[in-house]
């Protein structure tokens, strides 16, 4: 029998057999582990700038440390239960409406007989993707604007009053959840029907003996073979409660919805960075960091427990 040390020296040497074996998928992957390791883990290294009074001109070495004081502030702030509760009800909403709404939409196109006009329909819905944020905001405020705007023209031609729908608070979210619909469907869609073409056509076939409809096979079958996509990107999704991006809402923020629309994203630029002040922001930058990876690590964690595979 081989001992101990000679068990692991030989599996080192098969590990390493299987890494030349496979070399060119290795150095595929160079370019992307580069790029998380120089954009995304070398500068976690600034958050210690997070617990310190940061001068830039004194640098990370010689700016003075004043502990947890950023964060002290943060839970001070009277609006910080506004933000909490602000970003929590947003996320709330793009959970409900934003996140099944491509699995919804995977599951008809997979049922479409005709591939030409499934191709067509899923290149329209994916098209939006491609827009930045600038132009899905734009687009929508040329046509929601009470100057001029197209639909309240159509409500002034029509006898009704037009409605402020880029300044009412009331408003707001509903145009936000609308606009994440719209630009990030086609993303998802592309995801779950890549899922749906590794369901064993033999289960199909099996429901179509048994006399089982269109809807009881999405159910019983097509459902529950891509739930672990499903679950993934749910997962995922969870790590974003605090991230729900800047660009977006900052663009849909303005003094009349402010309240409804400040979350931690915009918080950060408008209280932390606009005012130079970039130890604050470092600091509820690291708070949202670590809530989301909390989340993440409980919903892994319920996931295991309901007998998935989770993110790892």
């Amino acid at each position: 029998m081989l001992s101990a040390k000679q068990l692991k020296k030989t599996a080192k040497q098969k590990k390493w057999r299987q890494i030349r074996g496979n070399h060119a998928l290795y150095l595929m992957l160079l370019p992307g582990v580069l790029y998380f390791i120089i954009f995304k883990y070398i500068p976690m290294g600034g958050l210690v700038i997070a617990f310190q009074d940061y001068q830039p001109f004194l640098g990370i070495m010689h700016s003075p440390f004043v502990g947890v004081e950023h964060f002290a502030r943060l839970f001070g702030e009277a609006t910080f239960w506004e933000l909490i509760k602000n970003t929590l009800v947003i996320f709330g909403l793009d959970i409900a409406f934003a996140f099944p709404f491509p699995i919804l939409l995977a599951l008809l196109l997979n049922e479409l007989q005709s591939v030409k006009f499934k191709k067509t329909v899923q290149t329209i819905i994916y098209l939006p993707h491609f827009m930045s944020w600038v132009i899905v905001v734009s687009l929508f405020y040329v046509l929601l604007t009470t100057e001029g705007g197209v639909i309240n023209n159509i409500l002034a031609s029509m006898g009704h009053a037009k409605i402020s729908f880029l300044t009412d608070p009331h408003w707001l979210r509903p145009i936000y959840v609308f606009q994440e619909i719209w630009k990030g469907s086609g993303w998802g869609t592309i995801i779950y029907l890549a899922a749906i073409t590794n369901v064993d056509t033999q289960l199909y076939e099996a429901a179509d003996m048994d006399g089982a409809g269109k809807i009881k096979k999405m159910w019983h079958i097509t459902l529950p073979c891509i739930r672990p996509t499903i679950i993934t990107l749910f997962i995922l999704q969870i790590g974003k409660v605090m991230d729900l991006g800047f660009e977006h809402m900052f663009l849909l923020m303005n003094s009349m919805n402010k309240n409804v629309a400040q979350i931690f994203d915009t918080y950060v630029y408008t209280a932390g960075i606009q005012n130079g002040q970039l130890s604050y922001s470092t600091a509820v930058g690291l708070f949202k960091g670590v809530v989301g990876l909390i989340l993440v690590m409980i919903a892994n964690k319920l996931a295991h427990s309901v007998g998935e595979d989770g993110v790892y």
